[in-house]
Formats: C-alpha cells, structure tokens, sequence
C-alpha cells in the first residue's frame, strides 16, 4: 500500500514550517522518498542578510526522459490563529475538506506528486521508464535566493539534466482542470522621486513643492498602456502603490516627493527595453522644469513562457481525462518558482483550485487531492508511454 495524497499531505502540514523554518516538511518527503527507492540530497545554502534554507533534491532512475516535480514546502504565517475555523497547522478534514496552512499553497500539490509517483512506481517495478525527481524548496514565499535558484544551479553543476517540469502550484482559478500555467508575467519595481526645495508653507515663491510635479509625472507615466499584450499574454501594466513625502507637519513645503510603483511585463518587453520605455515617457513629461528620477530594484523575475507543444498536450490530456474539461493555457497571476525552472527546462504550472491560498481557513476538498493525485498519474503514464 503507498500512502495516499491525503495522508502525506496532513503530514506536511502538521509540520509548520513558516518560511524560512522547515519544521521536520522535508523530512517527511525524505523519508518516503527514500523507502521508495529515491536518491535523496538535503542541501542547505546561504546568503548574506538572508536565512540559510534547506532544501530537497531527489531522483529515481539515470536514463531520459526525465520529468520533474518541483514546488516548496515553506508557507506564509497564519496571521490571527484564532479566527482560524480549525488550526491552522492542524491537518483537521470537516466535511469533505482538509484545513490548514499550506493545503493549496503547496503541500496539497506536492502531496498529490509523490503519491502518484509512488504508485507509478509500485505498478511498474519500483522504476520508471526514464527518470523521475523532486526538486522542493524551503524558501518561495520569502526572497526566493537559497531555494529553487541555487538548487538547480547545484543540480547542474553535479551533471543533473532536466527535460520537462511540473511545478504543483494552485494554479486553478474555480475547478480543478480549468487553468495551466504556461507562462508568467515578469515584475520589475522602481521608484519614481522628484525632488523640490523645502520651504514655509505660507512663502510659496521661497519654495518648490514637488507634489504637483509628482502628479504631473504620474499622469503622464499612466496616460498611454505600456503594450496591448499578445496571443499568450495579457497587456503589461503600471502600478504605483504609495507615495509618501516623509512629512509629519502641515505648514512646510517636503523637499522631495517619492512614489513606488511595480509593473507587470509580458514578453514584448525586456527589463533592460522596459526601463527606457519608462524612463522616455518621464523624460518627455519633465521637460525643463521638473527634476525627478527613478531608482530601480535588482528583480529576478523576467517573463518567460513555454510553448504549446507536445509535453503541454501530455498535461492537457491528463487533465482532461480526469476533469472532462480542456484547460486554458494561461500566463496570468503572480511570480513563481517556474521562472528560474524555464532556464533549464520546459515547465508547466498545474495543481489545486487556489481560491484560498494565504487565507484564514485555507482548505481543499480531499476529492480534489484525489483528482490531483490521479491526473499527476496521468502525466506520468503518458510521459513514458
């Protein structure tokens, strides 16, 4: 008997492993994975300024193909326990549905992986036809710099080659088997700062206020979209997300003005292509009264997407089977993982409805990890068909 989706799952959320603590998560993975026959590697890396995170890298066979699974076990905090419906790190099923942190977002997706690999597996000799490995990290809901990027980097340097991925994200909007992620938008943040002279409210003409030219520069960076998006992305947008002066009084004219703000980019657009777009439209708006400029933050999330093609027909078909419906292949939401896995391989987003990721009372129906855990089965029937 392998343990089933909902088991492993239960077990993982009982591990309660707020980024960057791991809690015991990856050592409920090492332990089936190992008895299944797995090459099991618990590799820890570090940065300066950042928490050193464990990680887990593990692989069944030595021929191709080879399919990956990867994902994370870390979760966001719980916020409020209280006002949870059942412990947030309880692992409690009511009526129907498996509560606590981390059951979409991902350890429900992950669960879903390892038993049907497992039962893969046991139906075929305890090996596949190729190669099957689990590339799970601690630290994708925080920075994002001693996880998955350094894992594969680690993973190459050893010889380690990867043909296709699935990453079990929560990737379906309402149902399960509506929505796969092929792709996703890149991010890239800035702030834009204007500055003036400080000065008495009551002597304007000894001042320069550099609200006014703020709004003047945010209006024009708003005025026209930045593209009109493309058969697999929908169109890049601005956001400004606060604008703040620093000042505490009411009669004194601030220095200087800065609003952050945050675009979303497809890709018709590279950083480098995005950031003069930007720096154009606020260089003609400026003319020659305003001094302002913007100061970028390093980003390492670029778009990327993976073309339809023959393993996207693999994932389709599997859902299909399984759901009765034909997913639609989409680039929408947020970053993940996947746009360090792109870099090494095709790879696909698909795992539970994630209607209640970082929500209080996050659950999933225990009958969607079933359908997870199947259509996974699916993928790897097919895979090496």
């Amino acid at each position: 008997m392998t343990p089933d989706a909902l088991t492993i799952t239960r077990d993982l959320i009982r591990c309660p492993s707020v980024t960057p603590a791991d809690a015991g998560a990856l050592g409920v993975l090492e332990v089936l994975l190992k008895a299944s026959g797995f090459d099991v590697h618990r590799v820890t890396f570090s940065e300066p300024g950042a928490a050193d995170i464990d990680n887990l890298y593990a692989r069944i066979g030595t021929s191709v193909p080879h399919i990956c699974f990867a994902g994370h076990t870390d979760v966001v905090p719980a916020g409020d326990e209280a006002a949870w419906t059942h412990g947030p790190f309880s692992g409690d099923v009511k009526d129907g549905f498996l509560y606590g942190r981390g059951a979409v977002d991902m350890k429900g997706g992950i669960g879903a992986a390892v038993a049907a690999t497992l039962a893969y597996l046991a139906a075929n000799g305890g090996k596949p036809k190729g190669s099957i490995s689990f590339l799970i990290t601690g630290d994708e809901e925080d920075i994002a710099v001693n996880g998955t990027i350094k894992l594969l980097k680690w993973a190459a340097d050893r010889g380690e080659k990867f043909d296709h991925c699935v990453l079990g994200e929560p990737s379906n909007v309402d149902t399960m088997g509506d929505c796969i992620k092929i792709g996703r938008r890149g991010s890239l943040n800035g702030a834009l700062i204007v500055e003036g002279v400080q000065g008495h409210a009551a002597y304007p003409h000894r001042a320069m206020n550099p609200i006014p030219h703020m709004a003047q520069l945010i209006t024009a960076l708003l005025a026209d979209p930045l593209d009109r998006g493309n058969d697999h992305f929908q169109a890049s947008n601005l956001e400004f997300t606060s604008v703040d002066v620093g000042n505490r009084a009411t009669n004194v004219i601030p220095a200087q003005v800065k609003a952050k703000f945050n675009i979303r980019y497809n890709d018709i657009h590279t950083e480098d292509s995005l950031k003069a777009l930007v720096e154009g439209r606020m260089t003609k708006a400026m003319g020659n009264h305003i001094k302002a400029r913007i100061e970028w933050e390093p980003s390492n999330a670029k778009s990327f997407i993976t073309k339809p093609g023959p393993f996207i027909d693999t994932v389709v078909a599997a859902v299909k089977e399984i759901t009765g419906r034909t997913p639609d292949l989409n680039t929408g939401g947020g970053t993940s993982d996947a746009r360090f896995i792109t870099n090494y391989c095709e790879v696909v987003e698909f795992g539970l409805v994630g209607r209640s990721m970082h929500a209080v009372d996050e659950r999933t129906p225990v009958a969607d990890l079933e359908q997870l855990t199947k259509i996974y089965r699916g993928v790897l029937d097919r895979y090496f068909a």
